[in-house]
């Protein structure tokens, strides 16, 4: 009887030993992914001020600096298009898109420039020929150097793409760069944040960036103001050259700088 009460006690005490080990398993298995999840945070956080700082940078500095600033380090330039990405990610609509979508419907014999292409993801979805142009080029088929002074010789393409890419101090520079490589007709296309031309949260006055584009030779065709995000517009080439230019009053379009989190 006693050996009996003996076997009970010790076999009680395994089943105890097995339950505090479990429980010492789960507590374990609990604390793994949120150690993990930590670390994943942490990385996402140091990536985040990488891309803001890098961000701020191209906003402040002309394009010569910008180009300087990469060729010191290129490593920036893909850190930055990933926090780049990640913040489009969470737009519902991106503006390449839309831009992609315009030239589907129109000719594929149109020649396009790609001003600040990125990833070149216009050209890798249509059938037209793209110049792909940024500040590096990760990608054969993406031409590096200062968007101010291209490679393609004047009147020579039919559509001038910006997609968020008038960066830098010295942004009218690149449309000037876009109305001597485009035809006459030619198209510019420009997607812009809103909040840059938006007057009541500090942004310029739209209808000034409008009539500073319409002085360097072009006609506005369509603006649309209806994404939240992002504003559309759609420029032509004129016909005959302005024979004396004046001094276009551009104005000052505000850096967009995320906050920090």
């Amino acid at each position: 009887m006693e050996g009996h009460r003996s076997r009970n006690r010790k076999s009680s005490k395994r089943r105890r030993a097995q339950s505090n080990e479990g429980n010492r398993d789960a507590k374990k298995s609990k604390s793994e992914p949120s150690s993990s999840s930590f670390l994943e945070k942490m990385k996402a956080r140091l990536s985040g001020g990488h891309f803001r700082m890098i961000n701020e940078k191209l906003y402040t500095c002309t394009g010569e600096e910008a180009l300087s600033y990469f060729k010191e380090d290129p490593s920036l330039f893909n850190m930055y298009h990933a926090g780049y990405q990640a913040q489009m990610s969470q737009w519902p609509v991106q503006p390449v898109h839309k831009i992609i979508e315009w030239l589907q419907v129109h000719s594929p014999s149109l020649t396009v420039a790609d001003f600040g292409c990125g990833d070149a993801r216009v050209a890798k979805s249509v059938k037209n020929k793209v110049f792909s142009f940024d500040l590096v080029s990760n990608d054969p088929d993406v031409i590096a150097g200062d968007m101010s002074n291209t490679c393609l010789d004047s009147s020579s393409v039919n559509v001038a793409i910006f997609c968020l890419s008038l960066m830098g101090l010295n942004y009218p520079n690149y449309l000037k760069e876009a109305h001597r490589v485009l035809k006459p007709s030619g198209w510019l296309v420009i997607a812009e944040v809103k909040s840059r031309l938006d007057p009541k949260t500090g942004g310029a006055d739209p209808n000034k960036f409008i009539k500073a584009v319409c002085e360097l030779g072009f006609t506005p065709v369509s603006k649309d103001f209806t994404n939240k995000m992002f504003v559309l517009f759609h420029f032509t080439k004129q016909e005959k050259p302005i024979s004396k230019r004046k001094e276009i009053a551009w104005p000052e379009l505000k850096p967009c700088i995320y906050k920090r989190r």
